[in-house]
């Protein structure tokens, strides 16, 4: 995403979000128009109460979201809003952290949750891309050559242990992850819509495992580490498993067409030209700072634009303050970014060391 960054347009007035609305169309948005006969106080008056109205309704149903979700993933609440930053934002989510803390629960929770097809496919070394994109077969029949689709045809897709698989297939996803489109043999397939990579990788066993490019972790919108919960958490996960896993009994509360509504609402979120220019000098320190050897891209910029857009919309608001850009920072850059004498794909521990700092260096506007 080479593109420059415009200041956001303020927001159009958004529909209502439809809780008749189904499959993966979303619902044209309603137009308001004022009688002719209206003063201009009074449509400003409408204007503002239909917007009010709308906002509740995004609202609702992002609070919705998240308590489903919670069910299923007690105790991670942050870790769940993160999560749906990465859905609302049109983002992918790269989850780093032990095995047996819920990386898998909470993406299935995910697709459930907003009624939509989940795929699991475990990354493997001997995986090849056409395992996942899918393939061209001939049929003799028709005489011509027919694409079968691969697991990645899906809504929801975990990658469970991505980084255990060669970077020949890893490379199979960049084109999913950055356009929403596979091809194969020439031939160009949509996926579905809405469409989310939530990949994991395991930070503390490397044996057998292929690090990831710079080139495929800068697809991801989010690196997040779900962590062990807390006493009282951990309890309640024990207890609600005692006869069945929550998953079993977890219904959709949001459609795929009112998944694609709230990221059209992601998009009209009004972002001040001081919040803009707070990232760009977050991201022009970066590419100075005598501790990096890779600052943010310009891509690294846009991402935190649309994250912080995105939290917004999750806290209930229709404009950003500073408090989404710190709040998501760590987790949108940290991942871009290269300590100097480490590697590609070593620890970004560091990074996270040194992306704070310039946090803390950075005037946040008012």
């Amino acid at each position: 995403m080479s593109s420059a960054l415009h200041p956001t347009p303020s927001p159009a007035p958004l529909s209502p979000l439809s809780s008749r609305a189904h499959g993966n169309d979303a619902v044209a948005p309603a137009q308001t128009v004022a009688p002719a006969s209206d003063t201009g106080g009074d449509a400003r008056a409408t204007g503002s109460r239909v917007v009010g109205e709308q906002s509740a309704a995004v609202k609702q149903k992002v609070a919705a979201l998240l308590a489903n979700i919670e069910t299923a993933i007690m105790g991670k609440r942050e870790t769940i809003k993160y999560t749906l930053v990465g859905l609302l934002a049109r983002g992918h989510v790269l989850l780093e952290d032990v095995p047996g803390v819920g990386k898998t629960t909470l993406a299935r929770a995910l697709a459930k949750s907003i009624d939509c097809q989940f795929r699991r496919i475990q990354f493997t070394p001997d995986l090849l891309p056409s395992d996942i994109v899918g393939v061209s077969v001939f049929d003799q029949g028709e005489g011509d050559f027919k694409f079968h689709s691969g697991p990645l045809f899906a809504n929801v897709i975990l990658a469970d242990e991505i980084n255990r698989t060669t970077p020949r297939t890893q490379s199979a996803l960049l084109e999913a992850m950055n356009d929403f489109q596979v091809s194969v043999d020439g031939v160009t397939h949509a996926l579905p819509s809405p469409f989310i990579v939530l990949a994991t990788q395991n930070p503390i066993e490397y044996a057998g495992t292929y690090t990831l490019p710079e080139a495929q972790l800068d697809r991801f919108l989010l690196r997040l580490a779900i962590g062990y919960p807390d006493r009282d958490s951990e309890r309640q996960v024990v207890r609600s498993q005692r006869l069945s896993h929550p998953l079993d009994s977890l219904q959709p509360v949001v459609t795929a067409a009112e998944v694609l509504q709230l990221q059209e609402a992601v998009r009209q979120v009004r972002m001040d030209e001081g919040l803009l220019d707070y990232i760009l000098e977050i991201a022009a320190r970066t590419r100075v700072h005598k501790g990096l050897a890779l600052g943010v891209s310009p891509r690294g910029c846009l991402m935190l634009y649309r994250a912080a857009q995105a939290s917004a919309v999750i806290e209930g608001r229709t404009f950003c303050t500073p408090d989404d850009i710190k709040r998501l920072a760590l987790p949108v850059l940290s991942h871009r970014v290269i300590e100097k004498g480490r590697d590609a794909g070593a620890s970004r521990k560091d990074g996270e060391t040194v992306l704070t700092e310039i946090l803390e260096d950075v005037p946040v506007p008012i």
